[in-house]
C-alpha cells in the first residue's frame, strides 16, 4: 500500500524522496530589488530539514515592475544569482527537492507594488481598493512574458533549484487568461478555451525548452475559479489533458482567486467522508484524475496522516500538498512521516475576528474578507518568525499579526520604490 513515506519517480526521471509536497506560499523576504536573502536561506533550510520531500518556493516574479507584493524575489535582469544559489543550497540541505514557482501577478498586483497593473483585459479586481485598474496586454508583450518565464526557469536550474512550477492558478496572470471572466479578448489569446489556454501551453513549451527533458516542470492549476462565468471544472479537465500531452511532470490542483477564497476559508469541504472533509478539492480532482496519466497533487485541507495515506492508497492522487501548517510547524513533515496517527494542528480554526456576522463565514463580504486577510497575516507572521530562526509557533495574536503585516508591507513598498528610483527604473 502506498503511503506518504514512499518515493515517486516523475516522467522526467527525477525521483521525489517522499509524497509530501510543501505548496508555494509567498514569503515577502526579498531585498528591495528582489534578491533572495539570508532569511530565505534560514527559512528553507528549516523546511528542508523538516521532512517534506519537495518544497516549492513562493512566487518568483518574472518582471520587476509587477509584483504580487513588495518582498517577492524577482529575476528580471536585476542580478542576485549568488543569493539564489545560497537559497537553493539551503533549501536542498536534506537531499530533498526544491522547486521554484514562477509567476506574474497580472491584475493581482497591489497598489503597494504598482498602481498600473497589466492583464488580459481591462477587468478590474475589486477587493478593498487594494488594486489598480489593469491595462490590457498587447500581443508582443505577451510573447515577451513567455520568454521571461523561460529565462527564469533557466536561471533556476543554473543556480541549483531542482525543478520549477508554473503558476497557473489563484487568479494570477495565466489564470486570468484561462478565465472567460477576466479574459475578454477577441484575438488569438482569447475567446475559445484553446485560445485562452495558449499562454499556459506556450509557456510550458518555452520552459521545457529552456531546462531540458530531465528537469521537473510542473503546473499549478485551478480546478475551478468558483465565480460566475469563470474557469470551470470542465475546462480545467480539458486543459489538464493538453498539459498531459506536453509531458508535464506534476500537476498540482487547487482552486479559487482573490475574489473567492475557497482555498483559504475551506468552504469547499464536504461531509460525506473524512477524506472529503479534509481535502478541499478532492471531488474536483477526481474528474481530472480520470482524464490524465501524469502525477497529480492536491493542496488544501490535508491534516491527518491517515487521510493522506488513504488518498494515496486509493489512487486518487500521487502527492500530498500541505502549506499553512508548515508555517508554524516547520518539522511537520518529519512528524507526519514518523507517526501513522499524527494529525497536523488546525491553526486556522481559531483565527477569526469574531463569531457569526463578525467571523470568516459572515454574510457580509467585507467582514469575510477581513477575516481571511487577518488569518493570512498570522501565517505570514509565522513565516517571518521561522525565517528569523525563532521558536515556533510565534505567539503573536491575530490583531497584532494583522497590524504588523500591513505595517511591514508599507515599509517594504516604500523601500522598493526608493531602490528602483535610485537605479533609474520606473514602474509603468
Amino acid at each position: 500500500m502506498t503511503t506518504i513515506n514512499d518515493p515517486i519517480t516523475l516522467p522526467c526521471g527525477v525521483t521525489l524522496p517522499n509524497r509530501l509536497f510543501k505548496s508555494a506560499m509567498t514569503e515577502g523576504l526579498a531585498t528591495p530589488l528582489g534578491h533572495a536573502t539570508e532569511a530565505h536561506a534560514t527559512l528553507y533550510r528549516r523546511w528542508a530539514e523538516g521532512g517534506v520531500g519537495t518544497l516549492v518556493t513562493g512566487n518568483v516574479m518574472v518582471d520587476y515592475r509587477y509584483l504580487e507584493r513588495a518582498g517577492n524575489i524577482v529575476i528580471d535582469g536585476n542580478g542576485g544569482e549568488a543569493e539564489l544559489a545560497s537559497l537553493a543550497k539551503a533549501g536542498t540541505a536534506a537531499g530533498n527537492q526544491l522547486w521554484m514557482q514562477i509567476s506574474h501577478p497580472g491584475r493581482q498586483c497591489t497598489k503597494f507594488a504598482n498602481s498600473n497593473p497589466v492583464a488580459p483585459s481591462e477587468v478590474g479586481l475589486n477587493v478593498g481598493g487594494l488594486f489598480g485598474r489593469p491595462r490590457a496586454l498587447q500581443g508582443d508583450e505577451i510573447r515577451t512574458i513567455i520568454g521571461k518565464y523561460a529565462h527564469v526557469a533557466k536561471v533556476a536550474k543554473a543556480t541549483g533549484f531542482t525543478g520549477v512550477q508554473i503558476h497557473g492558478a489563484h487568479g494570477y496572470l495565466i489564470s486570468q487568461f484561462l478565465s472567460p471572466r477576466t479574459n475578454q479578448r477577441t484575438d488569438e489569446w482569447g475567446g475559445s478555451l484553446e485560445n485562452r489556454a495558449r499562454l499556459l501551453l506556450e509557456t510550458v513549451r518555452a520552459v521545457r525548452a529552456a531546462v531540458g527533458p530531465e528537469f521537473p516542470v510542473s503546473v499549478k492549476l485551478n480546478s475551478a475559479d468558483f465565480s460566475k462565468n469563470g474557469f470551470s471544472l470542465e475546462e480545467s479537465c480539458q486543459v489538464a489533458q493538453w498539459l498531459d500531452k506536453e509531458g508535464l511532470d506534476l500537476l498540482e490542483i487547487s482552486g479559487g482567486t482573490y475574489e473567492d477564497f475557497k482555498l483559504l476559508d475551506g468552504s469547499t469541504r464536504k461531509s460525506d467522508s473524512t477524506l472529503a472533509r479534509e481535502a478541499y478539492f478532492i471531488d474536483y480532482a477526481k474528474q481530472i484524475r480520470d482524464v490524465v496519466k501524469m502525477p497529480l497533487a492536491i493542496t488544501g485541507g490535508f491534516r491527518s496522516r491517515s487521510v493522506m495515506d488513504e488518498a494515496l492508497a486509493t489512487n486518487q492522487l500521487d502527492v500530498i500538498g500541505i502549506a499553512r501548517p508548515t508555517c508554524a510547524m516547520p518539522d511537520a513533515g518529519t512528524r507526519l512521516l514518523a507517526n501513522p496517527t499524527f494529525k497536523l494542528p488546525e491553526y486556522e480554526a481559531n483565527l477569526r475576528l469574531g463569531r457569526g456576522w463578525f467571523g470568516p463565514f459572515s454574510s457580509n463580504n467585507l467582514m469575510k474578507t477581513l477575516n481571511v486577510q487577518a488569518a493570512v497575516s498570522w501565517f505570514y507572521q509565522q513565516i517571518v518568525a521561522c525565517a528569523s530562526g525563532r521558536p515556533m509557533p510565534d505567539q503573536s495574536g491575530l490583531f497584532k499579526a494583522y497590524i504588523l503585516y500591513y505595517w511591514r508591507e508599507i515599509g517594504l513598498a516604500i523601500a522598493r520604490r526608493r531602490a528602483l528610483k535610485a537605479k533609474g527604473l520606473g514602474l509603468r
